[in-house]
């Protein structure tokens, strides 16, 4: 995550709004039923050939879904700044940013603002648009960073995790 810390002041904000810290989807008795049906039998199947490393392992992802289930996410404050990006107590300096994308879909319930980082360890940053303008946003990022012109759509990981609900 981020490094440093920054002082902030009204001066160098530029715009701001909350953000849930992540995406929560609402989940039928169904997913649950096909979730634990998937996890017994891969769970037979790590038995079966007789993986107990792979037996604790879905233990235990299965235990972090349903304790992760139980919870909801906390509403984060996320400002674009003069100097960079604020996110709760966290700063992130436009130096460690790539680019940004835009993908506003308001008919396919997309609103998201992307920003790709140099390492290519760290993961992209994706934030809810909610209700601010889009424009406003792009103009304001225009001026310290460069826009991914190419991407039209959400990345497939995204796409995938509101497929399955994960």
């Amino acid at each position: 995550m981020p490094t440093q810390k920054t002082p902030l002041s009204a001066d160098n904000v530029l715009a701001s709004w909350v953000v849930p810290e992540y995406e929560k989807h609402e989940r039928s008795k169904t997913w649950y039923i096909i979730a634990a049906i998937v996890t017994v039998i891969v769970l037979l199947y790590a038995l079966w050939s007789a993986n107990f490393l792979f037996v604790v392992i879905i233990v235990l992802a299965a235990m972090v879904t349903m304790l992760h289930d139980g919870s909801e996410p906390d509403a984060v404050g996320f400002a674009i700044a003069d100097e960079g990006l604020i996110i709760g107590k966290k700063f992130i300096d436009y130096d460690e940013l790539k680019n940004f994308s835009i993908i506003y879909k308001p008919r396919q319930g997309v609103r998201k603002l992307y920003f790709e980082f140099h390492n290519v360890l760290r993961p992209r940053l994706s934030i809810g648009l909610d209700n601010m303008n889009p424009l406003k946003i792009r103009d304001i990022l225009l001026n310290y960073l460069q826009e991914d012109l190419e991407r039209e759509n959400e990345p497939l990981s995204e796409q995938l995790g509101k497929l399955f609900k994960i």
